[in-house]
This record gives C-alpha cells, sequence and structure tokens, in this order.
C-alpha cells in the first residue's frame, strides 16, 4: 500500500500523507513515494499545480521513531544516504515545472515543517504549527537551512534553527513563510481555490516564472537581470503569449 495518496481534481493534482496513524512521520518509504509521485505529476501536461497535504490530525510530525533509532547506530556513509534522500526531494520540488503548495494543518514540525517551506507555496490553518525542534536532540535541521535562509536571512533563519520553538500560523505569516491562513475547517476548499487559480493563468509563463526565480538564487544583479532579459524573450514565442496578445489587441 503506497505511503502517499494521489487524486486528481480537474488539473489540480493531490497528494495526501497517508501515515494518520504515525502523524504523517517520514520514512524512507514515504520520502520515496512522494518522490515518485512528484515526478509523476511533473511528466504530466494536464496537470497544473500540486497540493501536498496530510491525512489525519497533523500535515507531517518529521522523522518517525524507527528512523531517529536507526540514525543512532548507522555510519556515516549510511547516514549521508539517508539525509541526500530527505535533500533530493526539497530539490525536486524546486525542478518540478508546476507550484508545489503545501496544505498545513496541525503541526508540521521539523522534516515536515522542511517539507512546506519546501514548498513554492504554502496555505495553513490558523490553529497550525510549526517549529524545528531538532536541536533539542542534538540534531541539525540542515537542508533546510539552504531554503529558510532564503526567505528569512540569516538573524532569523538562526533562531527558528537554534532555539528549536514551536511558533504559529501567524507568526508563520507575519514573516512571509505562509501565504494564507485560513479556518479550520475551510482548508481543503482554499487551498483548492488557491491552487485553481493556475488553471486560468498560462501554464508556460507560471513554470518559467518558477524557472527564473529559482534559478536566480546567489545571482549578481546583472546577472539575475540578465536571466530575466532572457526568459522574458523565450516567453514571447510561446503559444500562450501570442495568442494572449492577439486576444488583447481584439478588444
Amino acid at each position: 500500500m503506497s505511503e502517499v495518496l494521489v487524486l486528481d481534481h480537474d488539473s489540480i493534482r493531490v497528494l495526501t500523507l497517508k501515515r494518520p496513524e504515525k502523524r504523517n512521520a517520514l520514512n524512507n518509504e514515504l520520502i520515496t513515494a512522494l518522490k515518485a509521485a512528484l515526478r509523476d505529476a511533473d511528466g504530466d501536461g494536464a496537470v497544473r499545480a500540486v497540493v501536498i497535504r496530510g491525512a489525519g490530525k497533523d500535515f507531517c510530525s518529521g522523522a518517525d521513531l524507527a528512523s531517529i533509532q536507526k540514525i543512532a547506530s548507522a555510519t556515516y556513509e549510511e547516514n549521508l544516504e539517508d539525509a541526500r534522500s530527505l535533500a533530493e526531494l526539497f530539490l525536486l520540488i524546486r525542478r518540478v515545472r508546476i507550484p508545489v503548495i503545501a496544505a498545513v494543518h496541525g503541526r508540521a514540525l521539523a522534516g515536515g515543517c522542511g517539507l512546506a517551506t519546501a514548498c513554492d507555496l504554502v496555505v495553513a490553518t490558523k490553529s497550525a504549527r510549526f517549529g524545528y525542534p531538532e536541536v533539542k536532540i542534538g540534531f541539525v535541521p540542515a537542508m533546510v537551512a539552504a531554503i529558510l535562509r532564503r526567505n528569512l536571512g540569516e538573524k532569523k533563519s538562526f533562531e527558528l534553527l537554534t532555539q528549536g520553538f514551536e511558533y504559529s500560523a501567524d507568526e508563520a505569516f507575519s514573516l512571509g513563510l505562509i501565504n494564507r491562513i485560513v479556518g479550520e475547517d475551510e482548508l481543503e476548499d482554499a487551498v483548492m481555490e488557491f491552487a485553481s487559480v493556475y488553471t486560468k493563468v498560462s501554464g508556460s509563463a507560471v513554470e518559467m516564472t518558477k524557472r527564473l526565480i529559482y534559478d536566480i538564487d546567489g545571482d549578481t544583479f546583472d546577472s539575475a537581470i540578465e536571466k530575466g532579459v532572457e526568459t522574458n524573450a523565450r516567453a514571447r514565442m510561446t503559444d500562450d503569449c501570442k495568442k494572449g496578445i492577439a486576444r488583447f489587441l481584439e478588444k
């Protein structure tokens, strides 16, 4: 039985983490299934956006107990391979051509908070809780640091990653880590409405914008502008742009 339930709602693909009895804790099987589902969505031209959600009471509580126990007795090489698997998931979310949206309820902690942060967009319930408690057991939320640092800058990233406290959806919103806060019973409808925007705008333009935003990470200003110039020129050559211009001129 797959650890991820895959359902299509028109052109929105919903991926549900399906370990509710374990608070959707991450293990090798879940990470592997999620990567496979994301690759399938990326290869399906009919899919315009992906939503990642959790079954049960929580979005994702981080690594499961068995995985944590395994860390203590693993060799450096084994731990390196295990860490790289989660890193590949974070990288894949950015490389998927379409927007990936986290729908967060309950707790998103440790690797689960990292998973939400790795998504392009986040919609959360008002009672959702976020945090990186890894430092409490001598662990480092290391891969997500690259993402958090780009979202927040040094000072706030340092605080969140080294103090291990939970923070609210309101705090996450004020920091720019989530895009929308909704009521407890509104998440499913709200995230589908949010995702459905991508069925009404140019798919090629969204894909090129996503690629550009992440491609200019670390670039100089001049280099980022030049990549923008090249993307702009390519966008003008797409069917979406040509048809859009034709409709505009007909008004």
